[in-house]
């Protein structure tokens, strides 16, 4: 099943546009208020928009003039609460998303039994939503979910709410049930782009900045909040011969990545990763190539190393440079990265 999107939504400032290919699971990353769950909203047919239209498989869903109700759109949502019925047993809440599409009792609750077992939860079947832990009750969700058989699932950050231990488990779920489903989720986690998603549509400002193969997005990102998602360092500006020039006119010296070869003058990026980053307290002698001037942000701590923020950019030193260089917020510092480990894209 296939969906294309292309709507407004004026009030929250949102005109966005994509497309999902059958079988294909797409991801909405972004900043918090950017869209995301506006579009999500749209999709489901939680929320009108103010022009556009959504397409299903061919079939017209929200356009000039057309508006299918959210229950008869086979559509599924499942969010960061499971939202389950408290006055149910866990089969019955299962077998509730079958029913409401118009299947009969009995084939319900056989709907509601396999797909229990799919989720690995047949032992809950009997139990209400109170006796659940928050990861079982997330199971019964996502089993709910499928066994109204969407067209389009849709899912809204579904492990926020999770601990972390309990995170794991469900992101392998999902991914073995999302295998050639056509799906939709929202999520701020990187691991969850990578494992579940075929492809990523990055939003910013209520506009679609970028997208494209999850892999490619999150190794060559094009757009500041993919870079900063997938821990990279991105400096925009035009191409130049040797590299990416800033506005405030500082060059920054890279090679054009394989096959994409910027026009001079035009929009490109500069990517690097913050482990080619070292961090000075002075500018270091000899004309390194590249040599940025920075302040301080944060310093955060990554297991045996700390990365140190200075705005968007970042350097990953170890804990014993950090107390030799004496960096805390609001130091001076110097990041110095080498030309060959800059890569320069087309924007």
């Amino acid at each position: 099943m296939s969906a294309l999107v292309d709507v407004t939504v004026t009030e929250r400032d949102v005109d966005v546009s994509f497309e999902v290919a059958d079988g294909e699971t797409v991801a909405l990353l972004g900043p918090n208020g950017a869209g995301k769950s506006t579009t999500l909203s749209v999709l489901g047919g939680l929320l009108r928009p103010d022009a556009g239209r959504i397409v299903l498989d061919g079939e017209e869903l929200t356009g000039p003039g057309t508006w299918v109700a959210p229950h008869a759109r086979r559509t599924a949502l499942l969010a960061q609460d499971p939202l389950l019925f408290p006055h149910l047993s866990v089969l019955e809440n299962v077998a509730f998303g079958p029913r409401s599409t118009g299947t009969g009792r009995r084939a319900a609750r056989a709907a509601a039994e396999h797909w229990l077992a799919e989720v690995d939860a047949a032992e809950l079947a009997g139990r209400r939503p109170a006796q659940l832990s928050g990861g079982q009750a997330q199971r019964v969700a996502v089993a709910r979910a499928l066994a109204a058989d969407p067209r389009l699932l849709l899912l809204d950050e579904p492990m926020a709410a999770l601990d972390v231990a309990v995170a794991p488990a469900l992101r392998t779920l999902l991914r073995r049930v999302l295998a050639d489903r056509t799906a939709v989720i929202v999520t701020h986690h990187v691991l969850d782009a990578l494992l579940l998603a075929d492809r990523v549509v990055v939003v910013e400002g209520g506009r679609v900045a970028e997208q494209g193969p999850t892999s490619e997005v999150l190794s060559r990102p094009r757009s500041a909040f993919a870079a900063r998602f997938a821990g990279l360092n991105l400096v925009s500006g035009v191409a130049t011969p040797d590299g990416v020039r800033r506005p405030d006119g500082l060059l920054l010296h890279g090679t054009a990545a394989t096959g994409d070869h910027p026009t001079p003058g035009s929009p490109a990026v500069a990517v690097f990763r913050p482990s080619a980053v070292a961090v000075h307290r002075e500018p270091p002698g000899g004309s390194p190539r590249n040599a940025l001037a920075v302040v301080v942000t944060e310093l955060e701590p990554l297991g045996d190393i700390v990365r140190v923020r200075a705005g968007e950019l970042a350097a990953d030193v170890t804990v014993a440079s950090v107390a030799e260089l004496g960096l805390a917020p609001g130091s001076d510092a110097t990041f110095v990265v080498k030309a060959t480990e800059v890569d320069v894209y087309a924007q």
